[in-house]
């Protein structure tokens, strides 16, 4: 099993409208190294669920539902999404300040690479977080 952080605005999509929504393909990946990360992802899969911009903190849990595909949105087969499904709300949000405070997590991309919306996460940095989140 991998494990993966998506970024979403949660005014464009936030975790509560995920939950009622009960699933969902995941787009507008617009990035190289994201969409490499999106066709790595396998059935199964945990996904840490991040709100970007506003509240800033990781959320909840998805699970990776199917592997990649075209994406349904835009005429370009360079682009895929795979669809996801909530697993679980965190007890509370971990923020980002938090996980830049934790000496445990001082290399996830969420840091180093702030603007990436699709990363994979080792399994102890996913367990962390979600520890955190307890």
């Amino acid at each position: 099993m991998n494990y993966w952080l998506v970024k979403s605005e949660p005014v464009k999509y936030a975790w509560d409208q995920f939950v009622k929504d009960g699933k969902t393909f995941w787009d507008g990946v617009r990035n190289y190294q994201a969409r490499n990360n999106l066709q790595a992802m396998k059935k199964g899969d945990l996904v840490l669920y991040y709100h970007s911009n506003e509240g800033m903190e990781v959320v909840g849990i998805a699970k990776v539902l199917k592997e990649h595909y075209p994406d349904p949105t835009i005429d370009d087969p360079r682009w895929v999404v795979v669809d996801l499904a909530p697993y679980k709300a965190l007890k509370k949000p971990v923020s980002l300040a938090q996980m830049k405070q934790d000496p445990m997590l001082a290399n996830i991309g969420l840091i180093r690479q702030g603007r990436l919306s699709v990363m994979p996460l080792k399994v102890e940095e996913f367990d962390r977080i979600v520890e955190m989140g307890s």
